[in-house]
């Protein structure tokens, strides 16, 4: 069943780094408890779009932004940025574990938040790991290095840092792109399972994947000034076996791109 409850409103979106307009005029609805994936070609503002959900553009001088997004009908740019940055957390292309132990990663987000309490810690990195599908490989071995642990290991890793501060939406990024096919696999299991807790938007550059671990997809692409735009979004069974635009069929059964 689809859930028709929005978690997340674009309305007329667009993003400008200086004069060089990425986005244009983007305007979606990301549904809660749900997974939506964003593709299109490379350099159509996929990144851009989904950075924009935890305000992580505003760290470019130069990046701007006209119209808006909206939490549960709250403007992102009314939140408080440390705030919105716990509650929608990011996942990145590469692992990008911090030099600590493993445990010392998951509790980072936490202890930043002002939680010091041995105890509940320990509580918070279980659950996470467990929600990570890692603590059965990891739960002996807390104290090591993180930058010990496999690619595959090191993402899940990644994935329980960010679900330690209880988020209510997860960003990634083409969390499988630096990942062989077996460790995936596990990325995508895990993310199916997430959906019943967060809200979760993945960029991925790989339409198989799409098709497999998406509820709904939205197809992006580039004007000729390489401002990237929306020309489809629906869900994801109806985006790849009737998409209404042609250029969506052409992009997903590789025609350009």
């Amino acid at each position: 069943m689809k859930s028709n409850k929005i978690k997340m409103r674009v309305q007329d979106f667009s993003v400008f780094y200086g004069d060089f307009q990425a986005l244009r005029d983007i305007t979606m609805d990301i549904p809660i408890h749900q997974i939506t994936a964003v593709i299109g070609p490379s350099g159509c503002g996929k990144s851009t779009f989904i950075r924009a959900f935890n305000r992580m553009n505003d760290l470019i001088p130069s990046s701007r932004a006209k119209g808006g997004i909206f939490m549960d009908g709250h403007d992102l740019n009314e939140i408080d940025v440390v705030e919105l940055r716990k509650r929608v957390g990011m996942v990145f292309q590469r692992p990008n574990p911090f030099p600590k132990t493993i445990f010392d990663n998951v509790a980072y987000g936490p202890r930043a938040h002002g939680l010091r309490d041995r105890v509940a810690l320990s509580e918070i990195v279980e659950r996470s790991l467990r929600d990570a599908a890692l603590w059965d490989e990891v739960k002996d071995n807390l104290d090591k290095s993180a930058l010990a642990l496999s690619g595959g290991q090191q993402q899940r890793l990644c994935i329980a840092r960010s679900l330690a501060v209880e988020p209510e939406v997860v960003l990634m990024d083409e969390p499988c792109s630096a990942l062989d096919p077996i460790a995936t696999l596990r990325i995508e299991e895990l993310i199916h399972t997430l959906k019943q807790y967060y809200t979760i938007v993945i960029v991925t550059h790989n339409m198989q994947q799409a098709a497999r671990v998406s509820d709904y997809t939205a197809f992006f692409n580039m004007e000729e000034d390489r401002a990237g735009y929306l020309v489809e979004y629906g869900p994801t069974k109806q985006i790849f076996t009737n998409p209404r635009e042609k250029l969506t069929e052409d992009y997903i059964t590789g025609r350009f791109g």
